[in-house]
């Protein structure tokens, strides 16, 4: 079965049609190719990352672009997304005076996952791209050479390993089992569990609206029109749910970059 024919308007199948339920899972996440520029295959998802990039791009230069004392409506929401990331994030993590140069980033990276995310409650597009992994390992992959990078610059080589190693000789002999267990988990679990934390979400999500999606439109036949209003309020809650969580994951990715980014930072004692 195709990813195509996981979506709702789109199978002729219902219940005591003689056909099963035309259930979503991984195929729901698998698209052809729509269109070839220089040899490099775009599909739907790549297509709305660029979208999503393009109205990003577009939405702060038409905000800031000509700025003026006095902002208009357009400002005046550019501005209350930058400064609530600005505040909220990097201010919060790094401080005024350390993180001011960090803002850019992190506006840019908090507004990419979530208009991300958001495609999945858009009409006609309805797919988060972050659901497909690349995306967000691309993303986590950014943070983590800039945690890296920042690591070793601040603390040269044997200093970096040690803020990243968590080495102290106080810690006597339990020190090499703490240092194990602390070059495992920031070298390698981090920038996975960074990742996944996002996609897994999203992957979630997805699944659920298009079960009930597709639910409501197969019971729509006979009897089983009496569970379709149950399903589809479910699909609209969820929506609504959904609406929620594409918000909180893009809070908690770049909450997470400030902190990388903090402890990078941070004087080893």
């Amino acid at each position: 079965m195709s990813s195509d024919q996981t979506l709702a308007f789109e199978t002729n199948c219902h219940i005591f049609d003689g056909c099963g339920f035309p259930a979503p899972g991984l195929h729901s996440f698998k698209f052809e190719p729509l269109f070839t520029v220089g040899g490099i295959d775009f599909n739907k998802p790549m297509l709305l990352a660029l979208l999503g990039s393009v109205a990003i791009v577009w939405f702060f230069w038409a905000a800031f672009g000509r700025a003026k004392v006095v902002p208009g409506k357009l400002q005046m929401i550019g501005e209350a997304g930058y400064d609530f990331v600005r505040r909220g994030l990097v201010y919060e993590a790094l401080g005024k005076k350390e993180g001011e140069k960090y803002v850019p980033f992190m506006v840019s990276l908090f507004f990419f996952v979530w208009i991300m995310n958001l495609w999945s409650i858009i009409p006609v597009a309805q797919f988060p791209v972050t659901s497909i992994i690349a995306f967000p390992a691309g993303l986590a992959a950014i943070v983590y050479i800039l945690w890296m990078y920042l690591t070793f610059k601040k603390h040269g080589f044997v200093g970096g390993w040690k803020n990243i190693t968590g080495y102290d000789k106080e810690l006597g002999g339990i020190l090499p089992m703490i240092v194990v267990i602390e070059f495992f988990s920031n070298v390698i679990i981090r920038p996975f569990t960074h990742a996944v934390r996002l996609f897994a979400n999203m992957f979630a999500g997805h699944l659920l609206l298009l079960m009930f999606t597709i639910g409501t439109w197969y019971l729509l036949n006979g009897i089983g029109i009496a569970y379709a209003g149950a399903s589809f309020v479910m699909t609209i809650l969820l929506t609504a749910f959904e609406l929620f969580i594409q918000a909180v994951q893009a809070y908690v990715f770049v909450l997470l970059a400030c902190n990388y980014v903090q402890g990078a930072l941070a004087e080893h004692h």
